[in-house]
């Protein structure tokens, strides 16, 4: 069934959008690749285990509440478990491909007036030595079992890396009955201070955090970094030490914290496969787009994390703009300009880029890769393999990719390509992927794909 606006991604902006846009009587179809709407954010357990309090590891859950009560009496058609491999522009606008179902082997298409982009974005985890363990895992993808499986990943957990993701991700299992033994923050606390105008809104959410990390007792080491991960079969703890003013080891600081678990994260990327196969232009990581959100390409909105990450309000207030003009282009109207929605956004995307300012990475984070730890684990390429290559001449990511395999897995670089980079010495770029996710070959050679339930 021919739709005038796909939205693809079901979290915060591509709800607000298809609400948006399906209030002004535009005929609008969410896409998802989850069973469930939501995203990460709102992330729901699944039907089984018959949550009685869903809400616990939600944050602002009546946000939620009022996006889930809005789609359910809206006209928006809702395709859950379709994941969504490539957007081909066509003479009457788009055809949205994706692959229906767990095991993504049976194609759908979804032809489209418009389409709005609303694809997230996925975490950057920095190796170290270990981190390949049985009980490493992403703090995202910690919370994601929390939310999602209603589970924890263990009795005695550290939560690492950088960035504002690290403190909902430590509350929630603390909460949850997980003893954490630690949040390890590479920042500096004063990194806070010098955006204080700019985090001002942000500060009784910071604040909450605290009051929970203090009542659960959860010891926060500021200006720490996970050096190595322990373990023979899966982790039993991890040593970490503090860093200098310039981002290295400081000699004489390591403890060992014991743990079964270990939530890393290092910020996140925005998803940006989608736009750069329909051509639209980035800025930097993230989508290029103008004050209504639309791309470069016509016809085509972005919203959310995939045009810079700043998290769920932010994603809201932009999903809601995209959604007001993509319905007034289609119906042909005066763009409607939403002007609470503006002043939320202009508001929200000063805080992102302090946050972002506030916790990079550690600097010298390279060096403490030994020659035998994993960089890509798709294809077990080691930081020594890489090292060759360099000696042999490569000077860029993609001649590290040639020489060594790194990146040419199934997570197509995802994971990989900050690391390879940044032992590389060079700035990390977008890959260009000519596909958002593996498609069989058999997909491919079908010449007419069936069109999904209408």
């Amino acid at each position: 069934m021919r739709t005038d606006l796909a939205v693809i991604g079901a979290g915060p902006a591509g709800l607000a959008a298809a609400l948006a846009a399906s209030a002004r009587g535009v005929r609008v179809t969410l896409v998802d690749a989850a069973t469930r709407t939501g995203g990460q954010f709102y992330r729901q357990p699944a039907a089984g285990p018959g949550a009685g309090r869903p809400e616990a590891p939600h944050h602002r859950w009546r946000t939620w509440e009022r996006l889930r009560d809005g789609l359910a009496a809206s006209a928006v058609r809702v395709l859950t478990d379709h994941h969504v491999w490539i957007v081909e522009r066509t003479p009457d606008g788009f055809t949205v491909h994706a692959l229906l179902g767990p095991e993504q082997q049976e194609p759908v298409e979804v032809p489209a007036r418009a389409v709005l982009l609303a694809t997230g974005g996925y975490e950057q985890v920095l190796p170290f030595p270990g981190w390949t363990l049985p009980g490493v895992v992403t703090a995202g993808g910690a919370q994601a079992m929390l939310k999602g499986g209603l589970v924890v990943p263990g009795r005695r957990a550290v939560v690492a890396g950088t960035g504002p993701l690290l403190l909902p991700v430590a509350t929630g299992l603390a909460a949850a009955g997980v003893e954490v033994a630690a949040l390890v923050e590479s920042a500096a606390p004063g990194r806070l201070a010098r955006h204080g105008r700019a985090l001002a809104g942000k500060l009784p959410e910071g604040a909450g955090y605290a009051a929970r990390l203090l009542r659960h007792r959860v010891p926060v080491l500021t200006r720490h970094t996970v050096v190595r991960a322990h373990g023979d079969d899966r982790l039993t703890g991890v040593t970490v030490a503090a860093l200098d003013t310039d981002g290295r080891v400081r000699p004489g600081t390591e403890r060992h914290l014991p743990c079964d678990t270990l939530a890393a994260g290092h910020g996140m990327l925005p998803h940006t496969d989608l736009a750069e196969s329909l051509g639209c232009r980035l800025d930097g990581f993230a989508v290029a787009v103008d004050t209504e959100q639309r791309t470069d390409v016509p016809g085509v909105w972005a919203a959310g994390e995939a045009t810079g990450i700043g998290g769920a309000a932010l994603a809201l207030a932009e999903g809601h703009i995209a959604g007001h003009s993509a319905a007034a282009h289609l119906r042909d109207t005066a763009p409607d300009p939403a002007p609470a929605a503006l002043t939320s956004r202009a508001r929200l995307r000063r805080s992102a880029a302090a946050l972002d300012a506030a916790y990079p990475p550690p600097a010298h984070w390279a060096e403490q890769l030994t020659d035998d730890t994993v960089i890509c684990r798709c294809e077990e390429v080691t930081a020594g393999a890489v090292r060759e290559a360099l000696d042999l001449g490569a000077g860029d990511a993609r001649t590290v990719k040639l020489l060594t395999r790194a990146g040419m897995g199934w997570c197509q670089g995802r994971m990989c390509g900050t690391a390879v980079a940044g032992l590389a010495g060079c700035a990390p770029t977008p890959a260009r992927r000519p596909f958002a996710r593996p498609v069989p070959l058999g997909v491919l050679a079908r010449p007419h794909p069936q069109e999904g339930p209408s």
